[in-house]
C-alpha cells in the first residue's frame, strides 16, 4: 500500500466527523472520494495531510506511519495537497512564484525544473504575468507545477474542476491521466462533477455524515441505492 488510512474518528465540537473511515490508493491509481455537503470529506483530508489529528486510527504513506507527524514533514515524505479556492501570492508574477516553490527548502530546485513542470500541467503564460491575474484553470496549473517539481507520490485534490467549463474538464482530465500514468503518482480526488470522475477514477469511495457507504468502480457505485438515496435525492432536497 502506498497511501491511506485505517479506523479514522474524528470528533470536532463534540460532534463525529468521521467515523472508522478506511482507504487506500495505489500508485497509479486515481481514488474519488464523494458525497453531500457535511458528509466529512475535507476533514478526512485534514486528517490525511497532518492537519488534523483523529481521536482514533492512523496514516499510512509509502509503507511508513506518518499518523503523528504535522504537514510539512509529511509533504517531504512525497505528500501533496491542493484546494478547491487555488490562491496564489497576490504580489508575485508566474516566474516569482516558481522562484519562491524552487527556493522553499533545500535542496533548492532550478529554472529547468520549474519549466518542465510547467509544460507538464500546459501551463503556457508568460513568466512576467501577475499570478493573481490568471484565471481559474490558470492558477489550479500554476499550484501543481508548483507540487510536480518536488516529485510527489501522492497529491490530494479538492475539487480540481470546480468553476472550470467543459473544455478545461476535459484538459483537467488528460493532466491527471498523464500524472498517474507516467509518473506512478497516487491521486485522491474529492469531486461533485460525476462526470469527470466517471472518466478518470479507477475506484470511487462516498461518505455520508463521516461514514464510508459505498466504495468500488464509479459506475457500480453510482447506482447503489444507498449512494442515490443519500446523495443524489439529498443534493435535490
Amino acid at each position: 500500500m502506498l497511501f491511506g488510512c485505517e479506523g479514522i474518528n474524528l470528533s470536532l465540537g463534540g460532534r463525529h466527523i468521521l467515523k472508522d473511515v478506511a482507504l487506500t490508493a495505489q500508485p497509479g491509481e486515481i481514488l474519488g472520494l464523494v458525497g453531500p455537503n457535511g458528509a466529512g470529506k475535507t476533514s478526512l483530508f485534514e486528517v490525511l495531510c497532518g492537519r488534523y489529528v483523529a481521536d482514533t486510527g492512523k496514516v499510512m504513506l509509502d509503507g511508513r506511519d506518518v499518523t503523528a507527524l504535522p504537514f510539512h514533514k509529511r509533504t517531504r515524505l512525497g505528500l501533496g495537497r491542493t484546494y478547491q479556492s487555488p490562491v496564489v501570492p497576490a504580489s508575485l508574477t508566474v516566474g516569482e512564484t516558481f522562484r519562491a516553490a524552487r527556493k522553499a527548502y533545500a535542496p533548492a530546485l532550478s529554472k529547468h525544473d520549474a519549466e518542465w513542470a510547467a509544460r507538464l500541467v500546459h501551463l503556457h503564460v508568460p513568466w512576467g504575468t501577475p499570478a493573481a491575474s490568471l484565471g481559474a484553470f490558470e492558477r489550479r496549473k500554476l499550484l501543481l507545477a508548483c507540487l510536480m517539481m518536488r516529485g510527489p507520490k501522492v497529491i490530494l485534490m479538492d475539487e480540481p474542476a470546480s468553476g472550470l467549463i467543459n473544455a478545461e474538464i476535459d484538459e483537467l482530465d488528460l493532466i491527471m491521466r498523464t500524472l498517474v500514468d507516467e509518473y506512478d503518482i497516487a491521486l485522491v480526488l474529492i469531486e461533485h462533477r460525476l462526470e469527470l470522475l466517471s472518466a478518470v477514477a479507477d475506484t470511487c469511495i462516498v461518505l455520508d455524515l463521516g461514514e464510508v457507504i459505498a466504495s468500488g468502480a464509479p459506475g457500480n457505485v453510482f447506482e447503489n441505492p444507498r449512494v442515490r438515496a443519500a446523495y443524489f435525492e439529498g443534493q435535490d432536497a
